[in-house]
């Protein structure tokens, strides 16, 4: 049993934002929303002009250094909306503060970061939160509970699609994109999200096979991959991924065919029901037509919802959604990817007993 410090019932929650980039506004937006509950009291980033700017918006205090924000900010959590690469370091380096740590995805791009980082936390006891924003979806709420409910009976395929864009631009609007130590390709940048789907709604995974390429940009890492998939419930299914999508985001789906039903959730960025069809009906069928949104960013609408979760966790009031045991089972799914597709071989989880 881990002990966590006790909850914090008599003020609001204090939290301090590390990287104020590209993802960084969803954070800020999220934390306005339960201004009620929690403030954010620091920013930090090394680039001076994305560092004051996220300052003037939220009012917070800047800094230039992790290490002194660590010194000088009395902060409950520390964010971390940094390159991935940098995600273990820092993290461990907050844990041992004795401060909660919530990191953006992927956790890691390496499997022995991942573990180092739940190690550390669990060393110092304090909190880790891996963000997955997206399994707040009300789509994807819909196609969960379809599932832990057993409605499509025995699952016989399943299929995920990220068919999006991201242009040389974007690659080259910073040094650490496309590369593998702070980045990671396709699979583990742009499409970890439903990577996370693979094993959150549908279960454990037997066994995989993938294929990587890079077709297109000029970067380390794939622009485009393929996964094979077995689970362990029998179920087979792949993963289609690419960024080479013209002209623009096209499709972030995931379907899942069984003996008593069919569904499918597209759209961009899986917000829209578009197939939904069970042998048995159940109270659920109301909610379909109310579940899909209209949105032109891939991220989403969940980070304020995730960030509902952390504030309850952190007041006493509730478990984490998804804590770093979690945000390791994706993690280990995408290593497995890469390691068969470098060295051509199926990879069977999970890697280590």
């Amino acid at each position: 049993m881990r002990h966590y410090p006790p909850p914090i019932l008599d003020r609001k929650i204090r939290f301090a934002l590390v990287g104020c980039g590209r993802i960084a506004r969803n954070h800020m937006n999220a934390m306005r929303e339960h201004a009620d509950r929690c403030e954010l009291a620091g920013v930090c980033d090394i680039d001076p002009r994305a560092r004051e700017e996220a300052a003037g918006i939220t009012g917070a205090r800047p800094y230039a250094s992790l290490d002194r924000m660590l010194a000088e900010l009395d902060a409950d959590a520390f964010v971390l909306a940094t390159p991935s690469g940098l995600h273990p370091g820092q993290a461990i380096r907050i844990a041992a503060a004795g401060r909660h740590v919530i990191t953006e995805k992927p956790m890691a791009t390496r499997w022995e970061d991942g573990k180092r980082m739940v190690a550390a936390a669990d060393e110092a006891g304090v909190r880790l939160f891996v963000v997955k924003q997206n399994r707040r979806n009300a789509t994807l709420q819909l196609l969960k509970r379809a599932v832990d409910k057993k409605r499509f009976g025995r699952i016989y395929m399943v299929n995920l699609n990220v068919f999006w864009t991201r242009p040389d631009e974007y690659y080259r609007s910073a040094g650490w994109r496309g590369t593998w130590e702070f980045d990671g390709g396709a699979f583990m940048n742009q499409a970890s999200h439903y990577v996370d789907l693979l094993e959150w709604i549908v279960g454990p995974i037997e066994s995989l096979q993938a294929y990587t390429a890079t077709l297109a940009r000029d970067i380390e890492v794939e622009d485009t991959g393929v996964m094979s998939l077995r689970w362990r419930n029998g179920a087979l299914g792949s993963m289609n991924v690419t960024m080479l999508t013209w002209p623009r985001n096209l499709e972030g789906s995931i379907t899942i065919l069984g003996e008593h039903g069919s569904a499918r959730i597209g759209g961009v960025a899986v917000n829209e029901v578009q197939q939904w069809e069970f042998a048995q009906g159940d109270p659920d069928d109301a909610l379909v037509a109310d579940a899909s949104y209209q949105t032109t960013s891939v991220y989403g609408f969940g980070h304020p919802l995730y960030y509902d979760n952390v504030i309850r966790v952190l007041r006493g009031e509730a478990e984490p959604e998804t804590d770093g045991r979690e945000g390791l089972k994706s993690l280990e799914v995408l290593v497995a990817a890469y390691r068969s597709a470098r060295d051509g071989r199926r990879v069977a989880l999970p890697l280590e007993y």
